[in-house]
């Protein structure tokens, strides 16, 4: 018997709808190196952790607008912050400066499509 409502997630999977679906896909698979587990003509998904995905669909494809990246912020928290933001900045991707946020550090990115990413430590 079921006694909590979230023993029920087997795993858990973001989807992003993006026009700007190729450089996104670019973006999280060379740039941020998330592996791929599933990819079709208009759908890849990324593996994050043991049961946790993210995926891109390709929103010309599909009944669900973009949002243009509106309203979203993913996060993700890192070992080894200042590497993180080095290697970005070095790769030539806009990124904030690393700032104190809710008693941790963090800075701020944005994908192709607009959706704004933290990554903290």
């Amino acid at each position: 018997m079921i006694t909590k409502f979230n023993e029920k997630f087997l795993r858990a999977n973001s989807i992003l709808y993006c026009e700007k679906f190729n450089r996104t896909i670019r973006f999280y698979r060379d740039i941020l190196n998330f592996p791929v587990v599933h990819e079709t003509e208009w759908f890849v998904e990324f593996k994050l952790g043991d049961k946790s995905f993210l995926s891109i669909a390709d929103a010309r494809r599909t009944t669900i607008d973009s949002g243009n990246g509106a309203g979203i912020t993913l996060s993700f928290k890192v070992r080894d912050l200042d590497r993180a933001h080095e290697m970005l900045n070095d790769l030539g991707i806009e990124t904030s400066d690393i700032r104190p946020v809710w008693g941790a550090r963090a800075f701020f990115m944005s994908d192709p499509e607009g959706h704004r990413i933290e990554l903290w430590c």
